[in-house]
């Protein structure tokens, strides 16, 4: 029967006996913990030279003696002889001291878990019927997997200081929300949630988790943003996690920043966690590169609410520059008519993606002369991701046609 213990090694003496590739994989764990770590060996490998050599490691330049373990608090025998191994660990026996023998775990006194880790949580795995680390090993995998896509419960459920986690949840698709940000979701007992974004991912909550919409469309916003800053600190001041999870990034027109304005100024604590912005992801959803060697060396990034800056201008007249407009389809009259009045040739290309990273995501392709009325034929709405440059031509990421030998043009 094998027991499974948490144990504190910090300040401890732990003794590694060989110092070879096994015991290199393994003593970091250890050193990890804080542990006062001894090997000896006659001969060192290169992890464990590392070790020692950077002082982390004390180094005892013979082959074991009894009593080299029997001060230890845990001893790890691993010296690639079944024999020694097993000296060792009768020695620990004897001594009342844990010991790992690497050559035959079935006969140490403790084995090496195989760990993952999120947060402050940490599951070890280990095989009761016989040493089997490959199948820990396997076993440990799916299990950290699933913590990380925040399919198994994080909540805490002892009282814990309130806090505020904004999320960026990227522009949709839940596996393409970070990993940290599934793992907040999971440990979160209020969610106030956008619009938009990985808002699929709320049904898979447990179902006390309370789950606020406070979703924005152009031109209906619900609830204002001061009142999302009072529901945040709220929350958190009455215990609770709160995740805020936006679509794309938080700090990209999200107002993440008055969001950590108002927390920090109630003494709330608040972290940003990244998503993948819309300014980049949704355009590479329909095959737009925004820089392409060649086509495109800067990118511009404005929303369509309010005037067109001078600054959205030039970048709109310059031939080098992708313009990625955000909120921009009730304003794409005003764009192109500040477009073609600040010098751009009326052929640029344009192209608007809706709905970008979802199933019913759709691409127009047209050019500034065109995009009014194309854009109004086609019926576009929000959400969508307005692109003008030279990236937004259609073919840009084909290869060039084959030169017919000779003649240096295409093959007819």
């Amino acid at each position: 029967m094998t027991t499974m213990l948490g144990l504190t090694f910090s300040g401890r003496s732990v003794v590694f006996v060989g110092g070879g590739a096994v015991a290199g994989r393994r003593v970091g764990r250890f050193l990890d913990e804080g542990a006062l770590v001894t090997v000896v060996a006659p001969a060192l490998g290169d992890a464990m030279r590392a070790h020692v050599d950077a002082g982390r490691v004390a180094w005892i330049a013979r082959t074991a003696r009894e009593s080299d373990v029997a001060e230890a608090w845990f001893v790890h025998a691993a010296t690639a002889q079944a024999s020694v191994d097993a000296t060792v660990a009768a020695w620990c026996e004897a001594a009342r001291v844990f010991c790992v023998n690497a050559s035959d775990g079935a006969h140490g006194t403790a084995r090496l878990t195989a760990e993952t880790r999120s947060g402050d949580v940490i599951v070890a795995v280990a095989s009761d019927a016989g040493v089997d680390p490959r199948r820990s090993a396997r076993l440990r995998d799916a299990i950290g997997a699933a913590l990380r896509d925040g399919m198994l419960p994080l909540r805490r459920r002892r009282k814990a200081a309130g806090r505020v986690d904004l999320v960026g949840g990227g522009p949709g698709p839940a596996d393409l929300m970070t990993v940290r940000g599934r793992r907040l979701l999971a440990e979160a007992d209020v969610v106030i949630a956008d619009r938009l974004g990985p808002t699929d991912i709320l049904g898979e909550l447990d179902p006390d988790v309370e789950v606020i919409d406070v979703g924005k469309a152009p031109g209906n916003h619900p609830v204002p943003q001061e009142e999302i800053n009072a529901l945040l600190v709220a929350h958190a001041k009455a215990g609770k996690r709160v995740v805020r999870l936006k679509g794309g990034d938080p700090f990209v027109f999200g107002r993440g920043g008055e969001e950590v304005t108002a927390c920090l100024a109630a003494g709330v604590p608040v972290e940003v966690v990244p998503g993948l912005t819309s300014v980049v992801s949704v355009p590479q959803a329909a095959g737009i590169p925004v820089t392409h060697r060649g086509t495109a060396a800067g990118l511009h990034v404005t929303i369509g609410q309010g005037p067109v800056t001078p600054a959205t201008r030039a970048a709109l007249a310059d031939d080098t520059i992708t313009t990625v407009v955000l909120m921009g389809v009730a304003a794409l009259p005003k764009l192109v008519a500040a477009a073609l009045a600040a010098g751009a040739p009326a052929d640029r290309p344009l192209a608007i993606v809706e709905r970008g990273h979802t199933p019913t995501q759709r691409t127009t392709r047209t050019t500034l002369a065109d995009a009014v009325t194309d854009a109004a034929a086609a019926g576009v709405s929000n959400p969508a991701v307005i692109v003008v440059g030279d990236v937004a031509a259609a073919g840009l990421l084909l290869p060039a046609p084959p030169v017919a030998a000779g003649t240096g043009e295409p093959p007819r």
